[in-house]
């Protein structure tokens, strides 16, 4: 499959939009100012950023985790976060840590919203060796988590997230833990999954390399408040594989991606938080 370089983002459906949207915390905290964004289906969005800046913020405010201190957002022209979980309007979050329970299987584990949610069980065996199969799991469907590698817990953790066929998959710098090795072969399994069914994305990482290789579009924001002071698309054709990493292309969106976040850390403005 392979997208074309003149997708013209204005006719994509827009899921999540936020406007004006800012988050102070009860302690002062300005985490975020005014925010303006779209997130638009099916594409895959990153944000980055030095930290500090609030994009783990702004990802918990697209999952409903919290809620803003201004400002107004709307999933799918929907303004209550409460009219997402149906068909076509699902979300799951993958957090900075695979979050396992240490006492269940794997298979457990992926089982764990659909047993929230009433399913059936023989519907949900069904789900759950489906989600572990395409991440490569099946054969640990009955190891508990301490028998499996830091990489293998991930894409356990990734399984549960897609074992309820979501619309918006959000994802907290899930591979920020792991080795350059193993975080490069599950960014590129993480691309096949998105490439083959098309669910939206929006990823949270420090890593411009990271940003470059998985994603249709990148947020730059910076800190003090955290606030978006750009965006560069990366209009490369998919599916991508080792080869883009060593070509020009990806280095001169690596390159342009990282001037943008020096330029966005250099832009901070004074902390004025409590201290």
């Amino acid at each position: 499959m392979s997208l074309s370089r003149a997708t013209n983002a204005a006719s994509v459906p827009t899921i999540v939009a936020l406007r004006g949207v800012s988050k102070t915390y009860e302690n002062g905290t300005r985490a975020l100012a005014a925010v303006d964004l779209d997130v638009r289906r099916g594409e895959f969005l990153t944000l980055v950023g030095p930290s500090g800046c609030g994009k783990s913020t702004l990802l918990h405010l697209i999952a409903g985790l919290t809620h803003p201190s201004s400002g107004r957002m709307a999933w799918w022209d929907d303004d209550a976060f409460e009219a997402t979980g149906g068909e076509g309007r699902r979300i799951a979050l993958v957090f900075q840590s695979p979050t396992l329970m240490p006492w269940a299987t794997l298979a457990t584990n992926v089982r764990l919203p659909l047993d929230l949610a009433g399913v059936p069980r023989a519907a949900a065996h069904a789900a759950v060796a489906g989600a572990l199969s395409r991440v490569g799991l099946s054969a640990a469907a009955d190891h508990l988590p301490r028998e499996l590698s830091g990489g293998m817990q991930m894409r356990a953790s990734i399984a549960r997230a897609l074992v309820t066929e979501p619309d918006l998959l959000l994802m907290d710098e899930p591979f920020g833990a792991l080795d350059e090795f193993t975080r490069q072969r599950l960014d590129s399994e993480l691309l096949s999954l998105w490439t083959a069914q098309r669910f939206t994305v929006v990823f949270v990482t420090h890593s411009i390399q990271e940003a470059v290789f998985l994603s249709t579009r990148v947020a730059v924001m910076a800190a003090h408040p955290g606030r978006l002071v750009g965006e560069a698309r990366i209009d490369e054709p998919f599916p991508r594989d080792d080869a883009f990493r060593l070509s020009p292309a990806f280095a001169a969106h690596a390159q342009h991606l990282s001037a943008s976040v020096a330029q966005a850390g250099a832009d901070a403005l004074p902390d004025s938080s409590p201290k």
